[in-house]
């Protein structure tokens, strides 16, 4: 992995600090980027993406809340569900993410993925409102491995969710917010492979 890290001209101890300091800003366990990044890579497995496609999503689930961080919001970690001010101001992270991914090097492609990885398959999303196949395969992957991951793991203000009641989210929101082929691809994985 290291060598596909400098081919790609990426300082992988960098992103893997990033990601673990973002887990932290949020108050999440620091590991859980990289459980989002070995969910992404076995569901990118399922729908046949090539290794190279793999490690590029990889290196955005790593990055992919790096803009939370920029934006250093005070209200992020706490313990409570955000304000519509809040959840509005939050919707510029994915951009502000993508342009941290471009300043640390990353490829095009990775800063996209970050970009829309808060994309709907109904058009719901942001930051550009991407709908259906607009959103790249990458995006669509990234958005149900980050919420399966989110929903299955203690927040401060929320329990987890057991992995039954996640994937019962993840199949009423198929056709909303999640691309229906993701979610058949995400629910063909075996339990021990994503937690």
């Amino acid at each position: 992995m290291q060598s596909i890290f400098a081919e790609a001209g990426v300082n992988e101890a960098k992103l893997m600090e990033a990601a673990t300091a973002a887990d932290l800003f949020e108050d999440y366990p620091d590991w859980h980027s990289f459980r989002v990044a070995s969910v992404v890579d076995s569901i990118g497995s399922v729908l046949g993406l090539e290794a190279h496609d793999r490690f590029f999503l990889q290196q955005a689930a790593l990055a992919r809340n790096c803009g939370k961080m920029q934006m250093n919001r005070s209200y992020i970690p706490l313990p409570r569900l955000l304000s519509s001010e809040e959840r509005l101001d939050l919707q510029r992270h994915p951009v502000i993410g993508e342009q941290w991914c471009a300043k640390n090097g990353l490829s095009r492609g990775v800063q996209l993925i970050v970009r829309w990885h808060h994309e709907w398959w109904n058009g719901g999303g942001y930051p550009d409102a991407l709908e259906g196949e607009q959103i790249p395969l990458a995006a669509r992957i990234l958005r149900l491995a980050d919420t399966y991951c989110a929903l299955t793991e203690n927040r401060a203000f929320r329990d987890a969710m057991t992995d039954e009641t996640a994937r019962r989210f993840l199949i009423e929101w198929a056709g909303i917010e999640f691309d229906p082929a993701v979610v058949r691809a995400f629910l063909s994985l075996p339990v021990d492979e994503i937690n």
